[in-house]
């Protein structure tokens, strides 16, 4: 089920559901399609027309089969996820650091993986009926010698990437002019874990009218700047010629991940302007290597920020609105990103294919993203609570009510400060430097709340450590702040935070753990000065 964005545990998967947007999960060969030849509309590609929108034609059994998989996926994310891991592909280690929303914190990854496990050229093929069906043209690279249950694996994912390359079921028809627009999408296997599709929709090189074409790059690790740099290169060599992009992609593919902080250096012919070096940097933060906050705090006021936030804490329902594929992508992936050092364990689905939009009304949380062309669609669902935020207009549509209350208040009035101050910065810091503020002023938020947790676990000799629960939350002295955790403490999220805690007497989030090293100093020298 293709769902979105957080952390993975590493060896090889059991089959996947289809849902949507980003994570990571599991390095495994994938098999690849040999490439097909794509046929062209009056020549090729697709671009919507701005007629009525009208569904995507999808081959009925294939939706059908991404529907079922979808429902059985939704019931699935009720139930904590990650207690039974699958045995270790040969060579790779069975555990992975985790990361962010869906990806268990940030996307923790480590350095010297493969970069993407394979790139797929999805394009729009004209059926009989007039109407355009999205088709894998190309797969790289070519995978062979597949066990049956990896090919059926295989199989079942090939079906769900179309979807969400075209996720927006307009009519399509060929066109002259199409801006080009970067999204993402997660795909989540029954073990929690998840892998991310990276897309590029453009509109290739030619004359006359031509159909858009989406490159996909799947990958198990999360960094969407970097992967949208990549996608930049894909881009203008797709401009040249398709012959031009696989040696790039195998120049990367042969690269290590690197670091956080460090570069890795891409070499890459270009006929006509010979061989160009690629600069690929990972950011220092690892934590916050997949998130823009500042999409969000475009399109939202800080109160509103703090109201979805305290909805997704309690793991609420939470839709997203918005037409551009990009915007619903961003502001979701920096949502989850809220919650660090916890992971959204629930549905995460950043941009709903149409034909899957009744599946989503679910009793289960979920936090997921519509095209605003079916909000009538969503509102007529009988959904049970959720919270309805319109990116484009900047508000909430629907609410529980209680959104102000959920946090404590003094708390809260912090963070409010905080957002204000570095929403009204005027372009003082770069891009990175406010993910890093307005990340600060959150991770505070669970430090000065649960950044006490190590304190109660009670270790055994040598197994495993026992969270006291009781205890724990009766060590907080503010009443406000008690209340707050006593419901907090009940949610899929800190029950995974604590089950990794348990395991290990080392943190698994180094980050959080130095911010709360950093808090415990601070109260001391206050009480000592």
């Amino acid at each position: 089920m293709l769902l979105a964005l957080p952390v993975p545990r590493c060896g090889p998967p059991p089959p996947l559901l289809l849902s949507s947007l980003l994570s990571s999960s599991p390095l495994r060969p994938v098999p690849s399609l040999l490439p097909r030849e794509s046929e062209s509309a009056a020549g090729g590609s697709g671009a919507p027309r701005s007629a009525a929108p009208g569904p995507l034609h999808v081959g009925a059994t294939m939706a059908s089969s991404i529907s079922n998989l979808f429902r059985r996926s939704l019931r699935r994310s009720g139930r904590r996820e990650g207690k039974q891991e699958a045995p270790a592909a040969d060579g790779i280690p069975s555990h992975v650091p985790l990361g962010k929303a869906g990806e268990r914190s940030s996307i923790l990854y480590s350095a010297g993986q493969f970069f993407f496990e394979y790139l797929v050229v999805v394009s729009l093929r004209k059926m009989s009926d007039g109407r355009y069906e999205p088709k894998i043209a190309y797969q790289f690279p070519k995978r062979e010698n597949l066990l049956k249950g990896q090919k059926e694996e295989e199989e079942r994912l090939l079906q769900a990437i179309p979807l969400f390359c075209f996720p927006d079921g307009n009519n399509w028809e060929p066109v002259t002019t199409f801006p080009s627009e970067t999204f993402s999408f997660v795909l989540t296997n029954v073990d929690g874990s998840r892998k991310i599709g990276y897309c590029r929709r453009l509109l290739p090189s030619g004359r006359g009218v031509r159909l858009p074409e989406v490159f996909c790059i799947i990958s198990c690790l999360g960094c969407f700047g970097l992967f949208s740099k990549i996608l930049d290169e894909v881009e203008k060599r797709r401009q040249i010629s398709m012959a031009v992009i696989y040696p790039f992609m195998q120049g990367l593919r042969e690269s290590p991940f690197p670091a956080p902080g460090k570069t890795v250096t891409i070499k890459s012919f270009i006929p006509e302007s010979g061989t160009e070096l690629i600069e690929l940097t990972r950011p220092v933060d690892a934590h916050l290597e997949h998130v823009e906050f500042p999409a969000l705090l475009q399109r939202l006021s800080p109160i509103l920020i703090l109201h979805i936030f305290a909805s997704a804490v309690l793991e609420r329902r939470l839709i997203f609105l918005a037409e551009e594929l990009s915007v619903l992508s961003q502001c979701i992936h920096a949502v989850a990103a809220l919650l660090y050092p916890f992971t959204w364990a629930h549905t995460y689905i950043p941009v709903v294919p149409e034909c899957l939009l009744d599946t989503v009304c679910c009793p289960t949380p979920f936090m997921v993203g519509i095209q605003r062309r079916h909000l009538e669609r969503v509102l007529e669902q009988p959904m049970e609570e959720a919270l309805i935020v319109d990116l484009c207009e900047g508000k909430i549509l629907r609410a529980v009510g209680d959104e102000d209350q959920i946090l404590p208040i003094k708390l809260q009035n912090e963070m409010l400060a905080s957002l204000n101050r570095h929403n009204s910065n005027n372009n003082i810091h770069t891009s990175e430097q406010l993910n890093a503020l307005i990340s600060e002023a959150f991770v505070q938020f669970f430090v000065r709340l649960v950044g006490h947790y190590t304190s109660h676990i009670k270790w055994s000799k040598n197994g495993p450590g026992t969270f006291q629960e009781r205890a724990f939350c009766k060590a907080i002295t503010s009443k406000t702040n008690r209340r707050f955790v006593k419901k907090f403490v009940k949610t899929n999220m800190f029950s995974l935070f604590i089950e990794d805690a348990e395991k290990s007497r080392i943190p698994q989030e180094a980050y959080f753990q130095q911010k709360i090293t950093e808090y415990q100093q601070q109260k001391k020298h206050r009480r000592d000065s």
